[in-house]
């Protein structure tokens, strides 16, 4: 949809005399940054490749000034806002300056982090300028939670968006870029400058894309059972994985077989390895446990000295 009022959009007075009338500050603890750049809201939604017929999420709203851009391109979008007083004014925002999308905006008042369920129409879509310390636990949580949101842009720490998107062998790849590699195809999209943020945030921000696999990661370990190996391996990252995941394989030689069985070295560690790889580690230590259970439910008869008096 083509853009239904150039001037819907915030701009820099328009959120400083709002923030003014709702008596806002933004806070460091909710890692509160307000976009104050109408082209950079339209950027994001250009390289959202927003869609008419989506329906999008977006975390974290503010004070609407990305939720406007995304009402003119998509067909619908579902703000989720933990914050009172914004969570209290963004539907007069949006009836005031986009009235004729006001039907198409949906806004849940809770913490990302705890949505169960969304209005309306499942999403297609995730765009988010999310909290510099909540990002990566809320990115996962919704991409878990929502299966059908197939394509996702976040604003993010330029640090943390280096390692959503870090490739194995990377001195920053780590938990945050296996565990969303387990959900989409994940790559950097551009730089964000600090002058588009009201106030300026000490850190530069990036925009990291992330299109859900079109098939789920084949593996008969769940994700469960998966991001439990992630999480150990980089726990003591500077380790073996023999070594690292002595803790939860249950013994240096329990990961040496699981390792061995999945066809890595047990000398290799955990920044080197694909999230498949991961996957295989966790399918065979849940079929060496499958294989142990089975033989301490039924030991072998004919067991040396069995028939001596």
């Amino acid at each position: 949809m083509s853009s239904t009022d150039a001037g819907a959009l915030l701009g820099p007075a328009d959120i400083r005399e709002l923030a003014a009338r709702l008596g806002v500050r933004p806070t460091k603890q909710r890692g509160q940054n307000f976009v104050i750049d109408a082209n950079t809201v339209r950027r994001i939604v250009r390289t959202a490749d927003v869609r008419p017929d989506d329906v999008v999420v977006e975390v974290g709203p503010g004070l609407g000034s990305l939720t406007l851009a995304l009402l003119e391109a998509a067909d619908r979008v579902t703000a989720v806002e933990i914050d009172d007083v914004l969570a209290a004014a963004l539907p007069a925002t949006v009836q005031e300056r986009l009235p004729g999308r006001a039907d198409r905006f949906a806004l849940v008042h809770s913490d990302a982090l705890h949505i169960t369920e969304l209005p309306g129409p499942a999403p297609t879509a995730l765009v988010a300028n999310l909290p510099y310390n909540v990002a990566v636990p809320v990115l996962l949580h919704m991409l878990d939670r929502f299966p059908t949101i197939e394509r996702t842009l976040v604003m993010v720490q330029a640090e943390v968006a280096d390692r959503l998107a870090a490739a194995p062998g990377s001195k920053v790849y780590g938990v945050p870029s296996v565990k969303a590699a387990w959900y989409a195809e994940v790559k950097r999209a551009g730089a964000i400058g600090r002058n588009v943020f009201w106030p300026a945030p000490n850190v530069d921000s990036g925009l990291v894309s992330l299109v859900r696999r079109s098939a789920p990661l084949r593996t008969t370990a769940t994700k469960d059972q998966v991001f439990r190996v992630i999480d150990a391996a980089f726990a003591q990252r500077r380790k073996t994985l023999r070594a690292a995941l002595a803790g939860w394989a249950g013994s240096a030689a329990a990961a040496e077989a699981a390792l061995t069985a999945a066809g890595i070295s047990p000398q290799a560690r955990g920044e080197a390895l694909t999230v498949e790889q991961f996957a295989a580690i966790a399918e065979q230590a849940a079929l060496i446990a499958e294989q142990a259970a089975m033989t301490d439910e039924h030991p072998p008869t004919d067991t040396p000295g069995s028939n001596q008096p």
